[in-house]
Order: structure tokens, then C-alpha cells, then sequence
């Protein structure tokens, strides 16, 4: 299962295509037997090369500055017909319409899952639930734990006190002039 972060970056890749006004936004899941080098596509097209390179100028520049992440590699910006960047979790597909059609990225992964973008929402919302869930309950039971002992009238245990540097310093010091 792809993590919180895998969840982030598509969903802000998918962003940074629909203020770009990418066209035909589909974000694939790819199906884990078939392909072992990434979890996701993600495609779209632009209406010409121009608009191609600053889809993807925008999805580097928003990855980059929100997250720290760099694609691994680039390929086709010169070109623009076809750019794929590769965030390894997920590769984006940039492409001309009439590459796109040509192709057919979708027709040829027949066992993908296309999700859409709310749907990769909720289960991002979904996940970072479950995670809080499991980080919340030891917290949780401390407190009920520490309520329970404090009602019976049982002082709570308290953390030996640290010596200041300036005493401890002061007590060598002693120790050293006496010998």
C-alpha cells in the first residue's frame, strides 16, 4: 500500500495539471503484478507542446517547494509532445493529444484502476485516519492509566531531579583540592 506521502504528491501533481488546465486528468492504479516499477500513472494532455512543458514545469515546482521531492528523471520536455517524469511511487504522463490517442497509455494497462482525484482523496483522508488512530491510542491509554492511579490516592512517581553542572562542577572541584 502506497504511503501518505506517495497519496500527497499524486494529488498535488494532479493539482498543479488542473491549474495548468491540463485536459482529460486520469490517474491510473496500476495493477501490482504487471508493473513492478510504479504504483500509479498519472495522465493528461495539453492542447500544445508549450502548454505540455509548463503542466510539468508547474508539477516539479509545487513538488519541489511543498515537499522537497525531485522527479528522477525527465524525459521529452525538449519535444513536449510526450513528457514523463518519474517520481518513482508515480510517472506522469504529459501528452499532445494526438500522442495521446496514438498511444493509448489506458488501453494498454487493461487491468488499471482508474481513481479519480476525490477518490484518491478520500483514501488519502482515510489513511492518515487510521494512522492517527494507532499513534492516539498508547497516548491515550497513559492518560486513563494515570487518571486510575490518581483516584485511588496513589502519588504519581516523579523523575529524580538533575543536578545542576554548576554544583556538580563546584563538588569536583572540592574533591580535587582536598587530595
Amino acid at each position: 500500500m502506497p504511503s501518505t506521502e506517495s497519496y500527497q504528491l499524486l494529488l498535488a501533481a494532479a493539482a498543479a495539471c488542473e491549474d495548468k488546465k491540463a485536459e482529460d486528468i486520469r490517474i491510473l492504479a496500476l495493477d501490482p503484478s504487471e508493473s513492478g516499477l510504479t504504483d500509479y500513472f498519472l495522465i493528461c494532455n495539453g492542447t500544445n507542446d508549450r502548454q505540455n512543458v509548463a503542466i510539468t514545469d508547474e508539477i516539479e515546482l509545487r513538488l519541489k517547494r511543498d515537499f522537497g521531492t525531485y522527479p528522477n528523471s525527465v524525459e521529452g520536455r525538449r519535444q513536449g509532445e510526450w513528457i514523463l517524469m518519474d517520481y518513482v511511487d508515480f510517472i506522469v504522463h504529459v501528452f499532445s493529444a494526438e500522442k495521446r490517442a496514438h498511444y493509448g497509455l489506458e488501453r494498454m494497462r487493461k487491468s488499471a484502476t482508474t481513481i479519480s482525484v476525490a477518490e484518491l482523496s478520500a483514501e488519502l483522508k482515510a489513511l492518515i485516519a487510521t494512522t492517527r488512530a494507532r499513534t492516539v491510542k498508547p497516548a491515550a491509554a497513559k492518560k486513563v492509566a494515570a487518571k486510575k492511579v490518581a483516584s485511588k490516592g496513589v502519588p504519581a512517581k516523579k523523575a529524580p531531579a538533575k543536578k545542576a553542572p554548576a554544583k556538580a562542577a563546584k563538588k569536583i572541584a572540592k574533591k580535587t583540592s582536598k587530595a
